[in-house]
């Protein structure tokens, strides 16, 4: 009867050491996928980020600049306004022309 209880008790520790070893593994796992999300969620933003830069540069060759500040935007804001003035200028000159 003693060897019995020594078997069950085995049993039971082989038994306790593969949950054990299964919960490990299903932890290491959910922490490998959290970690591929939170890598793909900063590559996603990087290349949002790279998006919003504005200028005649591959996306790619402002990645060590800041983006325009208020100020630069609003002067590139007024630049466009005054040449869509004088393109309207200009067709309305055509147009009177004709």
């Amino acid at each position: 009867m003693a060897n019995r209880d020594g078997g069950s008790g085995s049993l039971g520790t082989l038994v306790a050491g593969a949950l054990i070893g299964a919960a490990g593994l299903g932890w290491w796992l959910l922490s490998e996928a959290e970690r591929r999300r939170s890598q793909q969620r900063r590559d996603s933003s990087l290349r949002l980020n790279r998006l919003s830069w504005t200028g005649d540069e591959p996306v790619g060759a402002r990645a060590d600049r800041q983006p325009l500040r208020e100020a630069e935007l609003q002067d590139k804001v007024h630049e466009l306004n005054q040449a869509i003035e004088d393109v309207r200028r200009q067709l309305e000159s055509l147009s009177t022309q004709n």
